[in-house]
């Protein structure tokens, strides 16, 4: 954490090199001292500090300088940084200025020049203005900093995709004291949120993701000429082949168009995953997986989106959105699942706006002491429900079916039972969704009776099942039905197979219809929506790889 600051201000470079000086051989332990000859340019670089998050604890100012006045600089900066010690560095003729001062910047004290010795005329003072500080000083945050409204779609999604990405970041209310400080000390207006604020106090104003991407070092450029393998998709069965495939020796890239750790890095808390008793976020697994991933060589890119897979010989090209191809031997697509749309009136509007998809770690701290909902009967929703009845006054888990038993997971079923703040509203259906600016009531329905309610609802977390994510391979690959990849010999009865399929042998285990194309994990037809089970297709999918390449 980096040290408060004594910033001292003095035209005279002399006299600044000398105060400089005695204040950095004396508190270079417990402070870091900079000084400038500009008042101008002290005003700009204490908007840059606030920024960052970086504490001023005392101002030290010349009277006398050619832009201002020191009691000019000092009321100005005053409403920077207010708690900061104000001490006024003066000639004789100055103390009258410096005793009205008082009054009217409440100066906490003036100094006459010289100030030698400073054993004697400047360290006492100080000590005892700083440790006036130091009782009341608790360190700022210091990271990125989203600013924005609460109920704002456009601030969701930066948190959103800095928090599936697991990166540190503070949501500043643009209406709270430091929201506001924040915005007068930028010169900034409600259309200009949200704003990110980085951690070099940098300032972009309604930033796009792949802006944000490229300022956090998520945006890296392709550096080899040819792959191996190339993954598409980084849930838990991509970050799996990825491990495995740069373990192995094999040139990896993985490929991810939001942010790691798919669906399940979104989940509260997996208590079902093999080695880990007591249970893991899908965070922490995510970011254990990158971290072992990139340990044995994985380059990986996001957020990049693919749009297309075309063929040359036996290469394939991955074709990105941005226009960038990248050339590799093997495939393995590992897209996994977005969460199913609901088309109720009302739902589209409000999206990001009290009501969301999946998005219960990031929003759960702004439901405190209010009622949630939850749509839906699965594991998620079990995990998203008792993730938020940790903050929520209350959590209604609502289903079409009779109860949890058919969809959920028994231990998730007696948790719930077990937690006072969670009730199930069964056998029922949202119909409308309605507020101003924000989700502020729904209308549910009885399915049994038919009968129509209305209730308040503060937020609507959505987790209504899975459509797979495979639009984008177009006719090279064969789907079932409802959009999943078709893999192994069981694709031999379908019609197009003989048209797509030319090798003499059968296709491998999770082979597509094109050889050297694989799939693994939820975006394969028949996969099992488990964490385990994806780990190991994305494990087994290495294996065949290395068969296929050895083809080659």
């Amino acid at each position: 954490m980096a040290l408060p600051i004594i910033f001292t201000i003095d035209d005279d470079r002399q006299v600044l090199n000398a105060i400089t000086q005695d204040l950095k051989s004396y508190y270079r332990k417990e402070y870091r001292v900079l000084s400038t000859i500009s008042a101008d340019e002290a005003l700009k670089s204490l908007i840059t500090l606030k920024n960052k998050g970086e504490m001023v604890a005392a101002f030290i100012s010349d009277q006398r300088m050619p832009e201002m006045e020191g009691v000019d600089f000092l009321q100005q900066a005053m409403e920077i940084y207010p708690d900061a010690k104000r001490v006024l560095l003066t000639a004789y003729s100055d103390t009258n200025a410096a005793i009205k001062a008082i009054n009217e910047i409440s100066l906490d004290y003036y100094l006459m020049k010289p100030w030698d010795p400073p054993e004697e005329k400047l360290y006492p003072v100080l000590n005892e203005l700083l440790n006036e500080f130091q009782n009341k000083y608790h360190p700022d945050f210091t990271g990125i900093k989203v600013l924005g409204y609460s109920f704002s779609s456009k601030s969701h999604q930066i948190k959103e995709f800095l928090a599936s990405n697991l990166v540190p970041y503070q949501s500043v209310e643009a209406e709270s004291e430091e929201g506001k400080q924040l915005m007068h000390n930028n010169q900034l207006t409600p259309a200009d949120l949200p704003a990110v604020i980085f951690e070099n106090g940098d300032l972009v104003k309604i930033p796009a993701i792949i802006d944000i991407a490229a300022r956090i070092g998520l945006n890296p450029t392709v550096k080899n000429d040819i792959y191996d393998v190339v993954i598409i998709g980084a849930g838990p069965a991509g970050l799996a082949a990825a491990v495995y495939g740069a373990s192995e020796g094999l040139r990896t890239l993985l490929i991810e168009r939001y942010a790691p750790g798919g669906q399940a890095g979104t989940s509260s808390r997996i208590e079902n995953y093999l080695g880990f008793p007591t249970g893991l976020s899908g965070a922490e697994l995510t970011r254990r997986a990158i971290a072992q991933a990139t340990r044995f060589g994985t380059e990986f890119l996001s957020p990049h989106a693919v749009k297309e897979i075309k063929l040359k010989a036996s290469y394939k090209i991955v074709c990105l959105e941005n226009g960038t191809e990248i050339n590799t031997r093997a495939v393995v697509v590992t897209t996994g699942v977005d969460y199913r749309r609901l088309e109720t009136a009302g739902i589209e509007q409000f999206t990001g706006a009290g009501i969301y998809y999946g998005a219960a770690n990031t929003e759960a701290a702004s439901c405190k002491d209010k009622h949630v909902y939850v749509l839906g009967g699965g594991n998620s929703a079990g995990q998203a429900a008792m993730y938020l009845s940790k903050f929520a006054k209350e959590v209604f888990i609502i289903i079409r079916k009779e109860d949890l038993t058919a969809t959920m997971s028994a231990y998730l079923i007696d948790q719930i039972k077990g937690t006072s703040n969670i009730s199930l509203i069964s056998r029922s259906e949202i119909v409308e969704a309605s507020g101003n600016d924000r989700l502020e009531a729904m209308k549910i329905q009885d399915m049994n009776t038919g009968n129509i309610r209305e209730v308040p609802a503060d937020a609507l977390y959505i987790f209504i099942g899975a459509r797979p994510y495979t639009d984008w391979l177009g006719d090279l690959i064969l789907k079932d039905s409802k959009g999943f990849v078709q893999t192994g010999r069981e694709m031999s009865s379908m019609e197009n197979f003989g048209k797509l399929w030319k090798l003499q042998r059968e296709p491998y285990l999770l082979e597509t219809s094109c050889p050297g194309i694989f799939a693994a994990g939820d975006v394969r037809s028949g996969a099992m929506s488990r964490v385990a089970s994806a780990v190991g297709e994305g494990s087994m999918s290495i294996s065949l790889v290395h068969k296929y390449l050895a083809e080659l």
